[in-house]
């Protein structure tokens, strides 16, 4: 057996000015998805009182045995707290030790009850049973073939975990890191840290630079060496793409090197072409300067300025239609009467082959679009429909009657072969296609898009190009705009309908960079701004809105109609924060589970945060928890269209939803948005951001802070500009 499967010594040892501790984890205080910022409970037999831990950890589950390694450190608020440098999971050597562990959860196939089986079965020889003699498993009530299967995975899997955690625990590196390390190269993975450490910040999210860079120098990797060097400038890269931005000038990005690498700009310019010759990147000339692109970002930009303008340039097949009946029909059928503008972009929409339709809410884009739908399948036109995500498809749906999908759905991708089953060769079978929430799309998914259109049909894009941008790199709706080579129509007139309601009029009134009215001739106002300063009394006031306030006087239902936006992850008024004192606060004693450091409760409230195409969820997804299964140690959540059960650490795709930040919002409604803004915030108050916000409410939204906070957020309108070249390209 291995030797990290060592008993623990249950005694505190001074080693190097670094402290070991070893104790049974009793219970998880706070997580933080973000960072993984971790404080837990410590039982340590040396120590009478549950010991306070703090540090970054990932996986863990109460009843563990941990050893530790760090020091003590005196907390002003909190008091003294054992701050983590490394942690190893150990076996435990107690009966009642194994039956935690065993009862922790990870151990898929086995829960509290099936851990009290074992245990009256085999007593404290059950782990050498488990891992020496797992057929004796067979003996115990309720075990059978298949969860035996099961329990015996999992043990291989953890045991193959243990192996990576070890590895850096021995060479001073945290050990929270050892199950994506794990996933991502299996067996290989300790030999691919001792070849290559710097492949671990490329190849693996969440684990950064200085951490490879760590273990590269405990195995004597020089800093100037070419291969620090070239991981290091293509994980600064990835750093400017999370940030939004497709290529990088060639002296932002030494300077940025030397700055945060260490690495001097000689060498980087080495690395640069050493890198380009590999064709990881690729190096252009723009207005003069030298730029890199990550070799993924600029084919799709070459593509999709290629394919715009092809598309643009194929003419239209030819359709017989008499414009000006067909618009007289279709507002007879429907009842309504269309505005001078409204009918001059569905005249242009029917005679163009490519076109974009932006305005803010209430411009009228979906009475158009629906006119449109409705006289080009009179005509017997086939019309695909498409949105950027599940939530966005769904409302399409809703207020067009046709059916809608999202792009990846509509695309055929395939997870496990990681390639769009629809592309030039086998592209989408229709007249036109229409995408909405456009101004959420990528330069990538973009670049998918096009490959899979026809010539002869024609696209039009909808969308507010005054809202934030994509997630993902690119800045493609205002860069099509900003072109001025596509056909744009701007709709900016708010119909009479929805002038009556103050959110839609706020939000433009916040988009034109003025305070917004609070006054209406309505009974009840849809719109509230409720002056607070101080960040408790905040929370304080969303709680009781969200629980008594808003509930009573509007009939929302708080765990269905009503969410919190934010514009920060931390912080009192962060994401992290709300949710676990709105968890607190409306799932009091409920039945939990524990999944990768995160406590999930019977009907809580929950989003999926990372794409997962296999179980067709989406990063942005909502639902509620609706099965805890404590034995298989799974959770089921109900989405909008289907249910999805989740085990082990796959429940890392989740974390609650109470609140959400203003970004995970895009493409979504709810009936009550809740919003803090306080000069805290002041990094994340921009324009474009609390008018992304306001959009989401459709019957009530409450703006909770300060006067001055919101005063900031009105007239920053410097969006950050992205490092894009679309627009000259398509230019």
């Amino acid at each position: 057996m291995l030797c990290l499967f060592q008993r623990p010594l249950e005694r505190t040892l001074l080693v190097l000015d670094q402290i070991s501790l070893e104790g049974i984890l009793e219970r998880i205080v706070y997580f933080d998805p973000e960072s993984n910022f971790t404080v837990a409970k410590l039982k340590a037999g040396a120590h009478k009182d549950l010991i306070t831990i703090v540090g970054n950890l990932f996986t863990l589950n109460p009843g563990q045995t941990l050893q530790l390694k760090g020091k003590w450190i005196r907390n002003k608020k909190f008091g003294e707290e054992f701050q983590i440098e490394s942690c190893l999971p150990l076996l435990p050597a107690t009966i009642t030790g194994i039956e935690k562990y065993l009862s922790s959860g990870l151990i898929k196939g086995i829960g509290p009850v099936m851990a009290r089986r074992i245990i009256n079965q085999f007593g404290d020889k059950a782990l050498d049973i488990i891992e020496n003699e797992a057929e004796s498993l067979l003996k115990v009530e309720g075990i059978g073939p298949t969860r035996l299967k099961s329990i015996t995975g999992a043990w291989a899997e953890q045991k193959e975990i243990k192996e990576v955690m070890l590895f850096l625990y021995n060479n001073n590196i945290s050990s929270a890191y050892a199950v994506k390390i794990y996933k991502a190269y299996r067996e290989q993975a300790i030999s691919v840290m001792k070849e290559n450490p710097y492949r671990l910040a490329l190849d693996i999210n969440g684990i950064g630079f200085k951490t490879a860079d760590k273990i590269a120098q405990n195995f004597g990797f020089a800093l100037n060496s070419p291969l620090r060097a070239q991981a290091g400038l293509i994980y600064l890269l990835h750093q400017y793409a999370e940030e939004g931005h497709v290529y990088v000038p060639v002296p932002e990005l030494l300077k940025k090197t030397e700055a945060e690498l260490g690495i001097e700009a000689e060498i980087s310019q080495e690395a640069i072409s050493s890198i380009t010759v590999k064709g990881e990147v690729v190096a252009e000339l723009i207005s003069g300067v030298q730029v890199v692109y990550l070799k993924p970002f600029y084919l799709a930009e070459v593509s999709v300025a290629q394919r715009l303008k092809k598309l643009n340039a194929t003419p239209k097949s030819p359709l017989s239609i008499d414009l000006e009946k067909a618009l007289l029909w279709v507002q007879k059928v429907n009842k309504i009467i269309l505005a001078e503008k409204q009918r001059e972009a569905l005249r242009k929409a029917i005679k163009t082959k490519l076109m974009v339709i932006t305005g803010g809410p209430g411009t009228g884009k979906t009475t158009l679009v629906a006119s449109l739908i409705e006289i080009l399948a009179k005509k017997g036109q086939q019309i695909i429909l498409a949105s950027p995500t599940g939530r966005a498809a769904k409302k399409l749906s809703q207020v067009t009657g046709k059916e809608a999908k999202t792009i990846h759905r509509l695309l055929e991708y395939s997870p496990k072969e990681k390639v769009w089953k629809r592309n030039e060769e086998r592209p989408l079978e229709g007249d036109l296609i229409i995408v909405d929430e456009a101004s959420m799309i990528d330069l990538i998914l973009m670049h998918h898009l096009l490959k899979s259109i026809p010539p002869k049909a024609s696209l039009i894009l909808v969308g507010d190009a005054d809202q934030l941008p994509s997630v993902g790199p690119g800045n493609v709706l205002r860069d099509i705009i900003k072109s001025e080579k596509v056909e744009v129509v701007f709709l900016k007139d708010i119909y009479r309908q929805a002038q009556e309601s103050l959110i839609i009029l706020n939000a433009h009134r916040v988009n034109q960079g003025l305070y917004p009215a609070l006054k209406t001739k309505q009974r009840q106002r849809d719109f509230y701004f409720i002056q607070e300063e101080e960040p408790e009394r905040v929370l304080e006031t969303i709680k009781i809105l969200y629980r008594q306030k808003i509930p009573q006087a509007f009939g929302f239902n708080p765990k269905e109609d009503i969410q919190v936006l934010t514009p920060t992850h931390k912080g009192i008024t962060g994401v992290t924060n709300l949710n676990r004192e709105l968890q607190a606060l409306l799932n009091p004693q409920r039945q939990e589970i524990t999944g990768g450091n995160k406590v999930f409760c019977l009907d809580d409230k929950v989003m999926q945060i990372k794409n997962n195409y296999e179980k067709e969820v989406f990063n942005g997804d909502i639902g509620r928890v609706i099965k805890i299964d404590p034995e298989e140690q799974e959770i089921t959540v109900a989405f909008d269209t289907q249910q999805v059960t989740y085990s082990g650490h796959e429940m890392e795709e989740l974390t609650l939803a109470y609140a959400i930040s203003v970004h995970k919002s895009q493409g979504s409604e709810y009936a009550a948005v809740i919003m803090p803004l306080l000069t805290q915030h002041y990094i994340m108050l921009q324009r474009n951001l609390l008018y992304t916000a306001i959009t989401r409410a459709k019957k009530l939204m409450v703006l909770i802070g300060s006067p001055k906070a919101l005063a900031i957020a009105i007239k920053n309108n410097k969006v950050k500009e992205r490092y894009t070249n679309l627009c000259e390209r398509l230019i």
